[in-house]
């Protein structure tokens, strides 16, 4: 306790941070939404309780002397934390609000359109999204839920299944490219590669790899190592992706794309809704899930009818 009282007054850490980042105290001023004279006002302050100057003043604005980079080291990590436990703690103890993690491409094209057909039937919760590539079973635990891909076995998660795997290749309907007999045939076509080392998706080689057939993309191949990018390229007609059904399942069947081929990736695994285990949900959480598991039901092209799925509302909870 002794320690924290020697502590600097938190606004002048933030505006210190603040002008550190920005390089300008106007800019700072701007961002905090405070007078220029009280950003400066803090940062004396906080320059008195050092006891050493953070900045230089030029004409081009300030720079950190050797003291304020060492001070802007340590108090950056820290105001994340500060600032990200605090959201989470908000957002944990609100009864109305619901969080969920998944991956960039189930968050956008799976969860989201559930989210909008859910906050038809329950506007009294909100349903907060955090799309991330790197998600794993610890990050769900920051969480309500998360939507983890695998074998629904996670040390401390309960794990629902939500659906299975299936990766087949599409492409633009007018792309001319000849249908494959065999899945090696496809190796001819004009492919749209997914660099997947920072993640855990499959790519072309560990799709051709299921069916037998040994493939090396050309070194000149577009690649890009987002699911949602290679699929955008598909929709512009620069080649044939590997496409998610959970992604394109709508774009296949409304003639967007079209599957080249009868071939489909099924590895078993799939997509769970997780939570912590041995901790109970609050209300809206538990709302939420019923409704989620529920619409699993209907299509995504269909979402408009998931609002005759009836869930209890929050009126009148706490």
């Amino acid at each position: 306790m002794k320690k924290l009282k020697r502590l600097p007054p938190i606004h002048s850490i933030s505006a210190f941070e603040s002008v550190a980042r920005n390089g300008s105290f106007t800019a700072a001023a701007e961002e905090l939404n405070l007078g220029q004279s009280a950003v400066s006002k803090q940062i004396k302050t906080l320059e008195e309780h050092t006891k050493t100057p953070l900045f230089r003043r030029h004409a081009r604005g300030v720079e950190l002397t050797a003291a304020g980079m060492e001070l802007l080291k340590a108090v950056q990590p820290a105001l994340l934390q500060l600032s990200t436990g605090i959201e989470e703690v908000r957002q944990h103890h609100d009864a109305n609000t619901v969080t969920v993690i998944a991956t960039h491409a189930v968050a956008h094209y799976w969860l989201f359109p559930r989210v909008i057909a859910f906050n038809r039937v329950h506007p009294e919760i909100t349903v907060s999204i955090r799309s991330d590539n790197s998600i794993n079973a610890a990050k769900v635990t920051e969480h309500d839920f998360g939507i983890l891909y695998g074998e629904g076995s996670w040390p401390f998660l309960e794990a629902t299944p939500l659906f299975k795997e299936s990766v087949y290749p599409v492409c633009h309907p007018e792309l001319a490219v000849e249908e494959p007999r065999h899945p090696e045939d496809l190796t001819l076509a004009p492919l749209i590669g997914l660099d997947s080392t920072e993640w855990d998706c499959i790519g072309w080689k560990e799709w051709f790899h299921s069916f037998g057939v040994e493939y090396q993309p050309a070194p000149n191949s577009l690649t890009f190592n987002q699911i949602t990018l290679a699929y955008e390229a598909a929709r512009q007609g620069l080649g044939v992706a590997l496409g998610w059904h959970f992604m394109v399942e709508d774009d296949v069947r409304s003639g967007a794309l079209k599957r080249v081929g009868s071939f489909s990736y099924i590895c078993g695994k799939q997509d769970y809704l997780a939570h912590k285990a041995h901790s109970p949900l609050k209300y809206s959480a538990r709302v939420f899930m019923e409704w989620l598991l529920a619409s699993l039901s209907f299509p995504a092209a269909g979402l408009s009818g998931e609002t005759h799925i009836h869930t209890p509302t929050l009126q009148g909870v706490r």
